[in-house]
């Protein structure tokens, strides 16, 4: 279902909860892996996605539609993910680049993970990523989102989205390359 409809039947209060739920099934997917691959345990995607989500049902309403509706919910979840992970480090006391050791020491002991030793190194390649270049890495390469929309998303200019993709893409590449 297009987008506009969704957003008409949203404004009609009749239709409301209709609309909502349909919007769930178009994007509720796609926001817990972009989450989930942010935060890589499964109950924190979990929370994080009914997090984002209450906040688009708060705010829909007021939604201007200056940006495409998939890019204003992947900020918003986008957002409640920097807010957990940043929590998180202050909580502990501890660098983020620690809180990235937990997560991928997370990765091995969740039941929610299943996959192969590839993904695994993919994965704690990943965290030791800046956390920007994490961002835009997620968003381009598993989300296949074009750079126009990461830019509305995160806030930045589309040259500095590639630098920082094409930087990340070759820290990755050395994590998989010089380690077992």
């Amino acid at each position: 279902m297009e987008d506009a409809v969704i957003l008409e039947k949203f404004a009609n209060e009749r239709t409301k909860e209709e609309a909502f739920t349909l919007l769930l099934k178009k994007y509720q997917q796609k926001i817990y892996w972009h989450v989930r691959r942010l935060v890589l345990n499964h109950d924190d995607a979990d929370d994080l996605v009914q997090d984002a989500f209450i906040k688009v049902w708060k705010n829909l309403g007021t939604f201007r539609s200056d940006s495409q509706l998939y890019t204003w919910i992947y900020r918003i979840a986008t957002n409640e993910c920097l807010t957990f992970l940043n929590k998180k480090k202050q909580q502990n006391n501890i660098p983020l680049d620690e809180v990235s050791y937990d997560l991928a020491d997370s990765l091995k002991e969740g039941s929610y993970f299943n996959g192969n030793h590839a993904e695994l190194r993919l994965q704690q390649a990943l965290l030791t990523l800046p956390e920007k270049q994490r961002l835009v890495f997620n968003m381009k390469y598993f989300d296949d989102l074009k750079y126009e929309e990461i830019s509305e998303i995160l806030g930045t200019s589309v040259g500095g989205l590639k630098a920082s993709f094409h930087h990340a893409v070759k820290k990755i590449e050395s994590f998989l390359l010089n380690k077992d």
